[in-house]
This record gives C-alpha cells, sequence and structure tokens, in this order.
C-alpha cells in the first residue's frame, strides 16, 4: 500500500502521526421513549470553539425538538450527520470534536461504519457495499434504502468518499427498479419425482361482474392507476401512531358521556373581563377536572406491573395540534391553581409545543388528559387513552337548545357542552365514571365552588 509522509523539521514525518484524536459526539437520548432523532439544524461551525453547556444543534425527538448541549470544552472539528439528517439512531456518532489547541483539521475521521451504534450492525442489502468503498453516513442510508449499488457511484469527497451529493446524482441516473419477472418453467420433461410433488395448477377463475381493482404498486407517475406518493414521517408521528396503537390495543376503553350546561362559567368570564382578566372555558374544564380529580383520587390512577397505582399529584395533559402532530403538554398541580394561572400556563405552553420547544419535564408525568375540539365544531367524539394515564376527557362544542321549566311550564335556553370520559376498564369501571362526570358537572356548573385565586 502507499503511505503519506509530510515533510518537518526533523525528516519525513508520517501523516497518520498528524491527526488528532476526536472527542465523540453522539446521539443521545433526549426523551425516555427516544430511539432516534433527526438533525433539523446545526448551531456551531466546523472549526468553532465549543464551552461545556453552549448549544451545539437542534435535534427532533419523538416529542419535540429539543437543543443539545455540549459536555465537553473544545473545538467542533467534524460534522458527520448533516442538517436533515432524518431517522438517526440513538449512539450514532454525530460529530467529532477537539480538544482546544489541537489542530480541528486534522481530527482522525472515523470508518462511516464507525458512525453507526454499535449494537445495530449496518445494513447493507444483497452484500452491495464493497470493501474498501468509503460512504458518508447520509449517503449509505440513500443507497441502502434505494437497492443502489454504491460501486457505481462517483466519490467526489475526500479520500475518495462517496457524499450525500454523489449519491443523490446516482439515483438521478439510474434507472427505475423494474419488476421480477415471473420465474419460466424450463422446457422438456420434469422428472416424476418433482411432478409427482408439485400440485396441478387451480382452474382459471370465472369472470366476475365486479370492477378491477388495481392493486397498490410502487410510487410512479402523478394520477397513474394504483400508484401513491410517500409521505416522509416525523418521529413525533411515528411515536403518536405507536402509542395509539399500543393503547387501542392493550386498554379496555369505556365510553361515558354528560351534558354540562355553561351559563354560569360563561357569566363569571364576562365578570373577569371586566376587570380584565382574560380566561377560556377550555381553562375552567381543566380546573373542574383538577377539582374533581381530588375529590375522587380513584380515579386519579394508572396501571402498571399488573396492578393499579395511586397517583400523589393530580396534572393535567392538554392536547395541543402543532404542524408535527399532537402533543399533550401539563399544567402541573392544577387543583391548587387558579383559572388565571391555568390560563397563562396553558398560553404559555401551547405556544411552546406549536414552535418545538417544549422542554421534557413539560410533557412527561401527565395522570389525567383533556383533548378539547369545540374550536372546531365538533359536537362530540371519543378520544384515545394517553397511556399510562387512566381517563381521557373529550370536550365537545358548545350549544344552545330549549328546555322546557318542569316548575312553571316555561321554555328557557341553556348552553350546553357534551363532555365523553373515555376510561381503563380494569381501574375506571362505569359507576366510578358515571360519579366522576356527576362531580366534574357539577363543578363545572358551579364555578364558585373552585378556588379562583
Amino acid at each position: 500500500f502507499t503511505k503519506r509522509f509530510r515533510i518537518g523539521s526533523s525528516g519525513l514525518i508520517s501523516t497518520k502521526e498528524l491527526s488528532v484524536s476526536p472527542l465523540k459526539v453522539q446521539m443521545p437520548a433526549l426523551s425516555p421513549t427516544m430511539e432516534e432523532g433527526s438533525i433539523v439544524k446545526w448551531l456551531k461551525k466546523e472549526g468553532e470553539v465549543v464551552a461545556a453547556g453552549d448549544a451545539l444543534c437542534e435535534i427532533e425527538t419523538d416529542k419535540a425538538v429539543v437543543t443539545m448541549e455540549s459536555n465537553d470544552d473544545g473545538i467542533l472539528a467534524k460534522i458527520l450527520m448533516e442538517e436533515g439528517s432524518r431517522s438517526v439512531r440513538l449512539g450514532t456518532l454525530i460529530a467529532l470534536m477537539v480538544e482546544e489547541g489541537q489542530d480541528w483539521k486534522q481530527v482522525e475521521i472515523p470508518s462511516p461504519d464507525a458512525a453507526l451504534p454499535s449494537a445495530a450492525p449496518p445494513t447493507t442489502p444483497s452484500g452491495l457495499a464493497s470493501v474498501g468503498l468509503r460512504l458518508s453516513p447520509a449517503a449509505r442510508h440513500i443507497l441502502d434504502t434505494h437497492g443502489v449499488d454504491p460501486r457505481l457511484a462517483t466519490p467526489t469527497g475526500p479520500r475518495g468518499l462517496i457524499t450525500k451529493e454523489d449519491a443523490l446524482n446516482l439515483l438521478k441516473k439510474s434507472p427505475a427498479p423494474k419488476a421480477t419477472p415471473a420465474t419460466v418453467a424450463p422446457a422438456g420433461p420434469v422428472p416424476a419425482t418433482r411432478a409427482a410433488l408439485t400440485p396441478a395448477a387451480p382452474p382459471p377463475a370465472p369472470p366476475s361482474s365486479r370492477p378491477s381493482i388495481p392493486p397498490v404498486s410502487v410510487p410512479g407517475k402523478p394520477g397513474a392507476p394504483g400508484t401513491f406518493t410517500e409521505i416522509p414521517a416525523s418521529n413525533v408521528r411515528r411515536v403518536i401512531a405507536q402509542r395509539l396503537t399500543q393503547s387501542k390495543t392493550t386498554i379496555p376503553h369505556s365510553y361515558a358521556s354528560i351534558d354540562c350546561d355553561l351559563a354560569s362559567v360563561m357569566q363569571l368570564r364576562k365578570d373577569l373581563a371586566k376587570d380584565q382578566v382574560k380566561v377560556s372555558v377550555n381553562d375552567f374544564i381543566i380546573k373542574a377536572a383538577a377539582v374533581t380529580l381530588k375529590e375522587l383520587p380513584e380515579v386519579n390512577v394508572t396501571w402498571s406491573d399488573d396492578r393499579p397505582h395511586a397517583l400523589d399529584s393530580i396534572h393535567i395533559s392538554v392536547a395541543v395540534a402543532t404542524d408535527r402532530g399532537l402533543i399533550t403538554p401539563i399544567i402541573r398541580d392544577a387543583a391548587n391553581k387558579g383559572v388565571q394561572e391555568i390560563s397563562a400556563n396553558a398560553k404559555a405552553l401551547a405556544q411552546k409545543a406549536r414552535d418545538g420547544k417544549l422542554l421534557p419535564e413539560e410533557y412527561q408525568g401527565g395522570t389525567f388528559s383533556i383533548s378539547n375540539l369545540g374550536m372546531f365544531g365538533i359536537s362530540g367524539f371519543s378520544a384515545v387513552i394517553n397511556p399510562p394515564q387512566a381517563c381521557i376527557l373529550a370536550v365537545g362544542t358548545s350549544r344552545t337548545e330549549l328546555r322546557l321549566n318542569e316548575d312553571d311550564q316555561t321554555l328557557h335556553t341553556q348552553q350546553l357542552m357534551t363532555v365523553t370520559l373515555s376510561s381503563d376498564g380494569r381501574l375506571v369501571d362505569d359507576e366510578l365514571a358515571s360519579r366522576f362526570l356527576d362531580k366534574f358537572r357539577a363543578n363545572l356548573e358551579q364555578p364558585q365552588r373552585m378556588a379562583l385565586a
């Protein structure tokens, strides 16, 4: 092999001796349920000095976009995972740093396989990757995903590295993979032993009057029959899908609904508005749910290790719709907070959720969930329980109805709202769910019973 040398003051020096051992920066676990993350943005550039605690990059986890901070002092020498890299497994090398005073340009770059987590061997379909090829992690992922032989790529990176751009250029030149043709039976007589084992071909199916449905196929031209367009799923969307599936397949859901009269809440909101205190109906709903849980602690439970566990705190998870999916920031100790404080917390958390800036402690540890679709005109619905919680309250829009007063037989209007409690049948039976809804309605219809300060 060829070994490169440089001329130093004392003679020939191997370039290998000039390389600098790096400080490895790996994809961290930024939430308890996180298994992979995506690089949203690098906040430091190669060659920049980094102090411990400095923000290195923004990472999209299964919950939010979180800022990753550096654990070491040094210089950011090499970014291995570029912005936009998706589904990066935990433990994967994403960057290299060197200590201050070292030449960051001489950092020793590990082989591409070293950037992958040690627990997960590199996935190369059909053994396409050849020994001696050098691919960046992004290029390897692209070529492996599309099943393209990396030996066809023209490397443009340093020391023959196949970069992400090289992989994309190769995809543009490579023809779309063709469907594997059906195997043709060999001509000539078939041996008797084989013929005896081969079942006879089934008779052709009779013609049907039903219209033929084109089969689902690989992505193709827009509008062509049987084609589709792949939509990339965010980490948040994938985790939501997993948790919803887990909830509906492992938790026996029970449902109960009740109508609540909002007249007192509406009047109290008007009175508070005169004092420049602006609160929403949802703030009263959060407060009423928290007070009800305090009155009925047997509902404030969770199922774990095949047995119920009573919870000491009352933290209300409030569903917020974002571009990345649904997330549930938490109003902590809601039973001990006034409606005005609940309102301020809810607004701040909802904005952070939409911006993807929630901290882990702001969306982890809820004990009861509320999902309100009333602002979308939904009259009523049933929500899916957010495990390991036992219940979720689905809130519909308010409506005006005429009711007959039984005392004087006169008609009067009521502003009603339907709420539906989804409960874990292992923990909250129908009788307990009914008592919870009855107390919740009483608290909401008489907001003066709840501490507002």
